[in-house]
């Protein structure tokens, strides 16, 4: 059987960036907007901005952007970032490709695959937040630690974890991390009725999107520097919040449910 290397960008427990995020970026381009690109590329307009989401966490920075008037009224074009990293990803993927047509026929025999080798691209979390970031200050206590992650230039953000962990993720002032985030675990509240709480993380944003089930409410929160953070509440909560896309609201995060992980 031949094998056909696939690249692939991951942060630590991120889900990773393949080819199939990489036709989305392509199809934005092309079409001018997330509605063309997600039909293009058959997914729902949910799912690519979920995908959108990510990408744009785990890189740090915009990959798409909205662009205003024009002779199409507007619409969503790739940033300079978004071209090169699409760029890029093709070069990737052609050196891989020669090297493993290199590399295969000492393989065969030897107990290793190229599927084996390629195997460690794939790790995924269910954390539906990963924002990574820099490590900014660790505070010490007597078991636990305090560490503040930026994850933009507006928002930082605190993880407690123990002093151990702090030794063993080999942790300090600079080093690059990510926070990985579980959406139940993200409390949401209109941006003026949450200025007084007890919760060691306030994050501000706007709403950029709202998802009702049938059950539960999925509301996606614009955090600045072309991140995002997505909380899931209950559906009757979401109603009695009444927030909606373009509204201020404020995500709280308690120390505590935050996992950090590094390269």
């Amino acid at each position: 059987m031949s094998v056909q290397p696939q690249v692939s960008f991951a942060g630590p427990h991120a889900s990773p960036i393949g080819a199939e995020r990489i036709r989305l970026l392509e199809a934005v381009g092309r079409e001018g907007s997330i509605s063309g690109a997600a039909r293009s590329v058959g997914v729902t307009y949910k799912a690519a901005w979920d995908a959108i989401d990510a990408m744009n966490n785990l890189f740090g920075r915009p990959l798409v952007e909205a662009q205003a008037g024009g002779k199409r009224g507007g619409g969503t074009a790739l940033t300079p970032d978004g071209v090169r990293l699409v760029a890029t990803f093709h070069r990737l993927q052609s050196e891989m490709v020669r090297a493993f047509q290199v590399l295969e026929p000492e393989l065969n025999g030897t107990g290793l695959s190229a599927a084996s080798l390629m195997w460690g691209f794939f790790m995924r979390t269910s954390a539906r937040n990963a924002l990574r970031g820099t490590v900014t200050a660790i505070t010490d206590g007597a078991v636990n630690a305090e560490v503040t992650l930026a994850v933009s230039d507006q928002t930082s953000i605190v993880a407690i974890i123990t002093r151990d962990s702090v030794r063993d993720l080999g942790l300090f002032p600079g080093r690059a991390a990510t926070a990985l985030i579980k959406a139940p675990f993200v409390i949401l509240a209109p941006a003026d009725e949450a200025k007084r709480t007890s919760m060691r993380n306030r994050v501000e944003g706007v709403v950029g999107r709202r998802e009702d089930g049938a059950v539960n409410s999925e509301i996606t929160l614009d955090i600045g520097g072309g991140k995002t953070l997505t909380a899931i509440i209950t559906l009757r909560s979401a109603d009695d919040i009444g927030l909606k896309p373009g509204d201020p609201a404020c995500a709280l995060i308690d120390a505590s449910h935050i996992i950090l992980a590094v390269d």
